[in-house]
């Protein structure tokens, strides 16, 4: 089973700066981390070759600094790690963003399944893991709680809903993304992280993806953050309290009062 991972280095704080300019995140400086839901990914994906046999390949996009992330991936027992890295990719939104991951999958060659975390911590969008797979134009499923069964051929997975779960097949190669639910990521050994130490990090330029250059970083986003702020935080208010039919009351005599309903 050849399988694919694709992660993403996070800021690991909540201070984070914005560019005014660009409204893209600042990252010097800040302390970033493998996106907590892709350590999902990287265990299922591990997991999964232990059964099947074959290879787990990770890659990511992001500056030089996202090596860091791939390294950890390997400590956990990750065979090789693609670094997606240049400076025509500054400034992507989830499309283009979607668009060079694709092809930098697409430059690693043949693979059967591919495996991202849910969504990351600091965009909280969750469209690139679906978004890649329409740009490779395989299937997918998002929110994959437990793989019931992996074969050369498919892939039979509960997809996790709001009132239960969904039971789904898909043929190979496909792509899936992860909640937590789906495992335990296990801990990195001694032997793993001086493995991960030793690694051979592989950049892809723009170049050597073969991308149109018009799909790439900024020019190729179809969305931009305009602004980005904290908000204020919210004064004055009622607390009310009491018994339900005693709340329900107040509450209804609140909002006449506040000639939302007469």
């Amino acid at each position: 089973m050849n399988i694919v991972v694709c992660i993403k280095q996070v800021p690991g704080t909540t201070q984070v700066k914005v560019n005014p300019d660009t409204g893209t995140l600042i990252r010097d400086s800040v302390e970033a981390v493998l996106n907590p839901f892709d350590e999902y990914a990287v265990e299922e994906a591990l997991r999964i070759k232990e059964k099947q046999g074959g290879t787990v390949r990770v890659i990511t996009m992001g500056p030089p600094q996202a090596e860091s992330a791939l390294r950890q991936a390997i400590a956990m027992g990750a065979d090789e790690a693609w670094l997606i890295s240049d400076a025509a990719f500054a400034g992507s939104d989830t499309w283009a963003t979607s668009y060079t991951v694709s092809r930098g999958i697409r430059a690693l060659g043949e693979f059967d399944l591919v495996v991202c975390g849910k969504q990351a911590i600091d965009g909280d969008t969750a469209q690139v893991g679906p978004g890649v797979a329409e740009m490779l134009g395989i299937p997918f499923v998002a929110w994959v709680r437990k793989i019931d069964d992996i074969s050369g051929t498919s892939l039979r997975v509960e997809r996790l809903m709001e009132d239960g779960y969904d039971v789904v097949e898909l043929p190979l190669p496909s792509l899936i993304t992860v909640v937590k639910e789906i495992n335990e990521p296990r801990m990195a050994s001694l032997k793993g992280k001086m493995r991960a130490k030793k690694a051979d990090i592989r950049t892809l330029t723009a170049a050597d993806l073969g991308a149109d250059a018009a799909r790439l970083g900024l020019k190729g986003s179809p969305t931009q953050v305009l602004r980005s702020f904290v908000p204020e935080k919210k004064t004055g208010g009622e607390k009310i309290s009491g018994d339900v039919p005693e709340l329900v009351t107040k509450l209804k005599s609140t909002i006449q009062e506040l000639g939302v309903i007469k």
